[in-house]
């Protein structure tokens, strides 16, 4: 009988195409964001990407 395995591959870093940085934020904003996460069931992380890509697509440089 052929003999089965599971083999699991190291994760690479950055393997799923983010970056891990520390980033200082005010208190009130993740009094905020928690709020928002309780409230929908998403993690912290999970939202602030999302609020940094609406950001990041309506945004607009002043010269």
């Amino acid at each position: 009988m052929a003999e089965h395995k599971l083999v699991v591959n190291k994760k690479l870093r950055g393997e799923d195409g983010c970056k891990v940085f520390s980033l200082r934020v005010k208190e009130t904003a993740v009094d905020k964001i928690d709020v928002i996460a309780e409230q929908t069931g998403r993690s912290r992380n999970e939202l602030i990407c999302m609020f940094i890509d609406f950001a990041l697509e309506n945004c607009e440089v002043e010269s």
